[in-house]
């Protein structure tokens, strides 16, 4: 018998009654006024977090119309990966979102293992699940990088950046690269992890945590800070769902939803950790949310070191997985192998899956079709920061321009993921 999904679970209080449209419309009073001013942010501007166009109608300070135009950025991974094998078109997946690299690899390479039907190693399960609540701190250390800056908080930008750098040099230590690291392949990862890689990331798990004390007394008493967040860009609950918004936009309204604890994946169910709500549904909930998420992810990156299995690294099917660099100075078959899945790839069986997982941004999914070939029949990102765009007009009732700037950067939208 079908197990029936859990429902999220909604805070009382959390509801706050509001339209939902996905262009916020000029008043008819205004309509003919000389006074309403449009003006274009973007798609060239920093506050718009990228090649993000606003056209928004100003009277006065107050935004009383707004529309968001994207477009500016097609790249078309999802048809380029339809174009590579399966193994070639994981190096697309992590640019789509350049800060939550590690997690977009990462759906696409489940949603492969499960066409395929591949059993992955306890060692690369929990590798993975270390590197992407790493790749989780970094997207928001990124993120609360630059919505401080624009609201004037200089200092935090150099803050987030130091422990930013840090969070680097520990993927170009397991994996060679600092960003777009290609680490994670069908079967498990590219390569064991090095051994001084555990010592490094201990010390980062021990000075994270105070990291995160300097962030909150920098800008939590700070009334400039408060006055620029609190009660503005109100997303009620009830709204956040029928937007679809997801992550910790969805979580600030006050909907208790993580699909790392309600629908597990990887070894988030044997890992303690909690899930931060709150009610408020305005800027600085999602703030508080996203700050929270930094010691959480902390956390369960300290259990994924403290009990890492041994093993193997990577699966043994050599019909998917190339063979260990060390066999090929010596073995002719383990040559063909590698020279046949690096030229040609190798075979999926036929069949579609929708992959999800809890990236920083919320429901990040992946929608795979093949047809039995070498290459994916068709891709399909779910990307949260879409979906986060949808609800800019909602949260922007009864904003002034200055308070614009923090509500588009609160929804914390990359625009790789928006413009595939």
């Amino acid at each position: 018998m079908a197990i029936a999904p859990e429902r999220p679970r909604i805070y009382q209080g959390s509801r706050i009654p509001s339209p939902i449209p996905s262009v916020l419309e000029v008043r008819e009073d205004l309509r003919t006024s000389e006074d309403v001013l449009t003006v274009n942010f973007g798609p060239n501007h920093p506050s718009t977090h990228g090649v993000l166009r606003l056209v928004v109608d100003l009277h006065g300070e107050e935004v009383v119309g707004l529309a968001a135009v994207i477009g500016y950025l097609h790249t078309g991974f999802e048809k380029n990966m339809e174009q590579k094998s399966w193994w070639k078109a994981i190096t697309y997946a992590p640019r789509i979102d350049y800060l939550s690299y590690q997690n977009n690899e990462l759906v696409f390479v489940l949603a492969v293992e499960k066409l395929l039907g591949l059993e992955v190693p306890s060692r690369a399960t929990w590798m993975r699940m270390l590197l992407a609540e790493l790749n989780r701190i970094h997207s928001h250390l990124v993120w609360l990088a630059t919505a401080a800056l624009e609201l004037g908080a200089i200092s935090m930008f150099w803050y987030c950046f130091r422990e930013r750098d840090r969070i680097l040099d520990l993927f170009e230590l397991v994996a060679g690269g600092r960003m777009h690291t290609r680490y994670f392949q069908v079967g498990g990862l590219a390569e064991d992890v090095p051994p001084g890689f555990w010592a490094e990331c201990a010390k980062f798990v021990e000075v994270m945590p105070k990291a995160v004390d300097d962030y909150e007394a920098l800008i939590d008493r700070n009334e400039i800070w408060l006055e620029r967040t609190q009660g503005l860009g109100l997303l009620s609950a009830d709204d956040a769902i029928a937007l679809g918004q997801s992550g910790p936009v969805l979580r600030a309204s006050g909907v208790d939803w993580d699909l790392r604890r309600a629908q597990p994946y990887l070894a988030y169910d044997q890992v303690d950790f909690r899930v931060p709500v709150y009610q408020e549904g305005d800027v600085y909930a999602r703030y508080r949310v996203r700050m929270e998420e930094l010691r959480e992810s902390v956390k369960i990156v300290e259990q994924a070191v403290r009990r890492m299995p041994g093993g193997p690294w990577i699966a043994e099917d050599r019909k998917v997985v190339l063979p260990p660099r060390e066999e090929l100075h010596t073995s002719m078959e383990s040559l063909i192998h590698h020279f046949k899945i690096v030229t040609e790839g190798f075979s999926v069986p036929e069949g579609e899956v929708y992959m999800t997982v809890e990236s920083p941004r919320g429901e990040l999914g992946c929608y795979v079709v093949s047809d039995g070939g070498p290459k994916p029949w068709r891709v399909k990102f779910r990307a949260p920061s879409f979906v986060a765009l949808e609800a800019t007009a909602t949260c922007m009732r009864q904003a002034l321009v200055a308070d614009m700037i923090a509500i588009v950067g609160s929804l914390d939208t990359v625009m790789g993921e928006v413009d595939r």
